[in-house]
């Protein structure tokens, strides 16, 4: 058991540290800054084909452009099982574990068994420049 005035000594000690370790590194002007402008980049405009998409599996994300320079993303994640949706062709975006298809323009099932649609992520389109938002 250990008796009040060592509980405080301790706590006080590791309070101490913990401040000195936050200031050290809150006021290192060699850190990595972290960023603010919201966003990852996706690439260009012109790596989404027309009545097509691109998985990007690493970032979860699928972008589509349903119609010329439309360009729609929705989560990579199946809703059925959640596997990784794995390509878009012929106006769907497939996932290759059970057979489930979504729809390009919306992210509605096009066929099950998924039977929910894939959820909206948002993205900006800067000139040619995609970011997931």
């Amino acid at each position: 058991m250990i008796h009040s005035s060592a509980r405080r000594t301790f706590l006080v000690t590791g309070a101490a540290a913990l401040a000195t370790g936050y200031v050290a590194c809150g006021n290192n002007s060699s850190s990595t800054p972290v960023r603010t402008s919201g966003g990852q980049d996706l690439g260009a405009t012109g790596d989404i084909p027309v009545g097509g998409g691109k998985v990007f599996a690493d970032r979860k994300v699928v972008v589509t452009q349903p119609k010329e320079g439309e360009f729609k993303a929705f989560s990579a994640i199946c809703t059925h099982m959640g596997c990784t949706v794995n390509k878009v062709a012929n106006g769907t975006i497939d996932c290759p574990c059970h057979g489930s298809k979504y729809h390009i323009a919306d992210g509605a099932v096009a066929h099950g068994p998924a039977q929910r649609p894939l959820p909206p992520k948002k993205i900006t389109v800067n000139g040619k420049s995609i970011r997931l938002t």
